[in-house]
């Protein structure tokens, strides 16, 4: 007993294991009952049912940062709320990338929660493998962050420069490879990411790619893509690993929830990317400080960013309050797989 307990409190990545064993319990329970109860049986998931979910998921990670707070302290709780409201600001702009992909490729709201859930499963894991590249870079060469501070604040500056161009979903690298690779199916068949048909020029029957699958895997390598942004910027908050990749897991999943409720009226947040653009730029400017040894009070960057985000939202649905809710599936631009 008294050597399991020595291990419970020994520490991993700076962190005592049961800190890790609270959190990855929390989270598979998390999945099982998203899962296994609450979509049991696949159906189209509304916006009411969208912000229940998300109201679920954002009680559970404020519980989650309370218990940080009251076991590490002021200072880690502080760290792990701004660094969560960071990662869900900015993978917002995600989930209409991802609303954009299910719309060109035709993915019924019936089957895009299949979707998620599943890429779900590739977030913890590729998140864990940057983050834990990121922090080991970051602990033996204090400068990368000059590298990261800069790459934010280029980003941002980008993003703000580039707010109003649309996702050409015809011209995506991506799916053009995968188009090349794979033999992928024109349409759905049904809830299967991979089916078994005769190919068309031979008659020989081989493994097809439907365009659940191809959704599935655009969503992961955007979601890496978003990342590479996200994560350092989480980093000008802290350097501890448990809490970078905490708050990261638990905002994604918060969001997943939340994609749905987004999704149905997606025009109205056309102009939340500028305040996204602006918090990736003074975000940059935190972590371009830190190896100077100048620190921005983590209350403060909470402030801000909230105020940042909160102004973002309210002025787009401001200014799109006579438009009427466009999703993802009524756009015109979406399309089909050409065979």
């Amino acid at each position: 007993m008294e050597s399991l307990v020595a291990a419970l409190s020994g520490d991993f990545l700076g962190t005592p294991v049961y800190f890790w064993i609270a959190f990855i319990s929390i989270v598979i329970g998390l999945l099982v009952f998203d899962l296994g109860i609450l979509h049991r049986d696949e159906h189209e998931i509304e916006a009411k049912e969208s912000l229940l979910l998300y109201g679920m998921y954002v009680c559970i990670a404020l519980a989650f940062g309370a218990w940080v707070w009251f076991q590490r302290g002021a200072q880690a709780g502080l760290e792990f709320y701004t660094g969560y409201l960071i990662e869900q600001s900015l993978a917002m702009d995600n989930m209409f990338v991802i609303a954009t992909i299910f719309g060109f490729l035709g993915i019924p709201r019936l089957y895009q929660h299949r979707v998620l859930f599943w890429g779900i499963l590739g977030v913890i894991l590729f998140r864990a493998v940057l983050i834990g590249v990121g922090a080991a870079l970051v602990n033996n060469f204090n400068w990368v962050l000059f590298f990261f501070g800069a790459f934010l604040v280029f980003t941002g500056i980008r993003m703000f420069s580039h707010s109003d161009d649309e996702p050409n979903m015809d011209d995506n690298k991506i799916l053009k490879f995968l188009r090349k690779r794979f033999r992928i199916t024109n349409t759905l068949r049904g809830r299967n990411f991979t089916v078994r048909e005769p190919d068309p020029k031979t008659g020989k029957v081989v493994l097809w790619l439907t365009p659940l699958a191809v959704a599935l895997i655009m969503v992961e390598i955007v979601d890496l893509i978003f990342a590479v942004d996200s994560v350092p910027a989480v980093f000008a908050v802290t350097q501890d690993t448990f809490i970078v990749y905490t708050s990261n897991i638990f905002a994604i999943l918060g969001l997943r929830a939340l994609y749905f409720a987004l999704a149905a009226a997606m025009n109205r947040f056309r102009y939340l990317q500028i305040s996204l653009a602006i918090i990736l730029v003074l975000i940059g400017i935190k972590i371009f400080l830190v190896p100077l040894h100048i620190h921005i009070d983590t209350l403060l960057s909470l402030v801000v960013t909230i105020s940042i985000l909160a102004g973002g939202v309210l002025y787009s649905l401001w200014k799109t309050r006579n438009e009427p809710n466009i999703s993802a599936e009524e756009d015109p631009k979406t399309g089909q797989l050409e065979p």
